[in-house]
């Protein structure tokens, strides 16, 4: 057995990774793909289901072996923390080193296939049985590492709710399918996402309860105790099931008042608002705000949903009124903005002018926008390494750019006159393809210097993508570029650019 699996492994990490032009008919090696069925068939797992899970903890992104909130690794999210070992655990399993499995991605999606496959074996499930999705749900759960069965149960259930839906990310893809689920265990567990079943917040209705653990937060009587007067909007840099679960642990040492999902919006409170949540990383604005957390990781804006962005913005209005706190950003800031942080969330990605426009209640009406395209007279101007393409139907207009990564920048740049100085949304256009770059940098010239950002042209495009709000200056001038600088392999793509002001 021990012999069969490492060849299996050996075969798994001989991928040949290939670079896919824009041509119609051209075969597209996917090695993320690839990565996925080599994984499930080592371990007999359905590799739809493994694809779901995966998705549900990091979108299929492996955050350049960055650790998560809880110390999760890789798009498997395997976890080394003081209570959840699934990271050591998928080492034994796999007889593969804990750094490879870190910083791997074919590695730890089959380290991730692993352990679930252990979890299916303590259960008892059979060959037969591993052939139906819906008999892995206790497995799935167990997965997620919760202590807490209710939140297991949410964990287990968004990844089913994904396979219902069908997955189309980073060149891997679902078909969504039925899938009749076998709760086991869980059956009569508290629904968390059953309004009428779940226990509601004291504080705020629309919310479900769910408490953190008592060692990561403070007793208190505010506002009688400490005046509030912020509101600190955070990232979570993990699943909104692994988020609750993490305020659960003891040994997490931090916590927030809530905790907002990216799909829907769904709001959890786990620290009452009286109670001081230990989350600014500084005690002075630990006393004085209300922390909420969003599910995501700063350097991808597609857990940032308009449905996510809506019900902050509720919440955060409703404790602005509660507490007569000003509705700005003076008053409605960012981690980043407390004295002495080192986080970075919630990041370049989150749009501070859509947001406080729901929290003002103006319906994010913008008072100014423009449009360029790559074919726009006079405000796009690229090298003749550039070449042109109508290949995609994705693309905006009636062609769209390319070039080859190189080490160097050779921008192709989008130009604009922007009415007056301060804050403006930028959005890109792109057609996606699994065999385009995986880290194309967008180079954003703002008023203080040039800002890049990066994004994965291998998913997400025929539609407008948020790169984050941005100061610009006044004037005719170039706003945005698309540099070939980039360790990502594929070409580098430029279509269109919109930037607007609310």
């Amino acid at each position: 057995m021990r012999s069969r699996l490492m060849a299996v492994l050996a075969c798994a990490f001989t991928v040949l990774f290939l670079t896919a032009a824009p041509q119609a008919g051209h075969a597209r090696a996917n090695p993320l793909a690839d990565a996925f069925a080599e994984a499930a068939a080592a371990h007999d797992v359905p590799r739809d289901l493994l694809v779901a899970l995966a998705y549900a903890e990091t979108r299929l992104d492996d955050h350049d072996g960055e650790p998560s909130a809880s110390g999760g690794y890789g798009v498997m999210h395997l976890v080394s923390n003081p209570t959840n070992h699934s990271l050591e655990r998928a080492a034994e399993l796999t007889g593969l080193p804990v750094e490879k499995l870190r910083g791997d991605t074919a590695a730890n999606i089959m380290g991730g296939a692993a352990v679930l496959r252990a979890h299916a074996d303590e259960l008892g499930l059979d060959e037969a049985a591993r052939k139906d999705p819906g008999r892995w749900y206790t497995a799935v759960a167990r997965y997620g590492g919760a202590s807490d069965p209710r939140v297991a149960r949410l964990y287990a259930d968004a990844v089913f709710e994904l396979l219902g839906l069908g997955i189309d990310a980073a060149g891997v893809t679902v078909a969504p399918q039925e899938v009749t689920v076998d709760r086991g265990e869980y059956a009569d567990v508290e629904d968390l996402n059953a309004p009428k079943a779940r226990v509601l917040s004291a504080d705020y209705p629309p919310a479900a309860w769910v408490a953190a653990h008592s060692s990561n937060y403070t007793a208190s009587s505010r506002p009688s105790s400490y005046a509030i007067d912020r509101v600190i909007i955070h990232v979570t840099q993990g699943s909104y099931a692994g988020t609750i679960s993490w305020f659960q642990n003891p040994s997490a040492n931090v916590s927030a008042h809530y905790v907002i999902r990216s799909s829907d919006g769904a709001v959890t409170q786990m620290v009452r608002e009286k109670d001081v949540a230990w989350h600014a990383g500084n005690w002075n604005y630990n006393t004085r705000s209300i922390g909420i957390e969003h599910e995501g990781w700063v350097d991808n804006p597609s857990w940032f949903t308009d449905a996510m962005y809506r019900a902050s913005a509720a919440l955060t209005r409703h404790i602005c009124d509660k507490y007569g706190i000003p509705k700005d950003r003076t008053h409605i800031i960012g981690h980043n903005q407390v004295p002495g942080a080192t986080h970075t969330d919630p990041g370049p990605n989150w749009d501070w002018n859509r947001f406080m426009e729901y929290v003002t209640g103006n319906g994010g009406t913008p008072t100014w926008q423009v449009t360029v395209d790559n074919a726009t007279a006079g405000k796009f101007t690229a090298s003749e390494n550039w070449g042109t393409s109508t290949w995609s139907s994705q693309r905006y207009g009636a062609d769209y750019r390319f070039a080859t990564p190189v080490l160097a920048s050779d921008p192709a740049w989008f130009r604009a006159t922007i009415p007056s100085a301060g804050e403006y949304r930028i959005e890109v256009y792109y057609p996606s393809d699994p065999g385009y770059n995986s880290s194309t940098p967008y180079i954003i010239a703002t008023s203080s210097g040039n800002r890049t950002v990066y994004v994965d042209q291998r998913s997400g495009g025929g539609t407008w993508r948020s790169l984050g709000t941005f100061s610009l200056n006044a004037g005719d001038q170039n706003v945005v570029a698309v540099s070939r600088w980039t360790s990502g392999t594929g070409y580098v793509i430029a279509d269109a650019v919109r930037i607007t002001r609310y």
